[in-house]
């Protein structure tokens, strides 16, 4: 099972709660990354700082908003006037644990509506980022060892005896199983276990229960 420390990228830039808006901006674009994690002390994340929390400052930078925007985009009005990252940034930080599975990654950010996560260890020191791309990764794994993968894992566990022996043959992440056996309440689990496959993007379960005794 793919972790998220075994994706995630390891060299993250960080800027400190001082760091001014320009700084953030010029790091951001020096890396190429949509955000930065807010760090103190031994790097404990506190923050984050997004492209979304810098945004404002040119949004309303020549404009002058009446007073029923001022109520409803508050929140982006004081970001538009912030000169620091712990004025600008997201608080507190939405993390993922290194050891935390991809699935519980891309269930974090789903939820959270948000495009990367800081990987923090016990203490929330930070680790690395994950981001949507590096999520993405598990569908870069070669056809032969999601084959070997639903073999060992799925038809193995599932159908240690069939009638026929199950064909896998995995083609572009799509898993296709062929094949006669005995425990046809089986053959739906089987449909959903190799689906959970972590790179399989469909299944084409062809799996036949065997014929009853004439």
């Amino acid at each position: 099972m793919t972790r998220v420390s075994d994706v995630m990228t390891r060299a993250v830039v960080g800027v400190g709660r001082g760091t001014l808006f320009k700084d953030i901006v010029e790091r951001m674009e020096q890396a190429r990354v949509g955000a930065v994690p807010v760090l103190e002390g031994d790097g404990r994340v506190i923050g984050l700082v997004s492209e979304a929390d810098l945004l404002p400052k040119e949004e309303f930078r020549d404009s002058d908003p009446d007073r029923l925007t001022q109520l409803r985009r508050l929140p982006d009005l004081a970001k538009a006037g912030a000169l620091t990252a712990e004025e600008l940034m997201s608080t507190p930080a939405v993390t993922v644990h290194g050891d935390a599975t991809v699935a519980e990654a891309a269930r974090i950010m789903a939820v959270r509506h948000v495009k990367r996560l800081p990987v923090v260890d016990a203490e929330g020191v930070l680790e690395g980022v994950v981001s949507r791309g590096d999520l993405l990764k598990v569908f870069l794994r070669p056809d032969n060892d999601l084959a070997d993968e639903i073999r060992r894992d799925v038809v193995d566990v599932l159908f240690p005896a069939p009638v026929e022996p199950v064909h896998i043959v995995v083609t572009d992440g799509v898993a296709t199983l062929t094949g006669t056996v005995r425990e046809a309440d089986r053959i739906p689990l089987a449909t959903r276990m190799t689906r959970g496959v972590e790179g399989v993007v469909a299944v084409d379960c062809r799996l036949v229960p065997a014929a009853g005794p004439r």
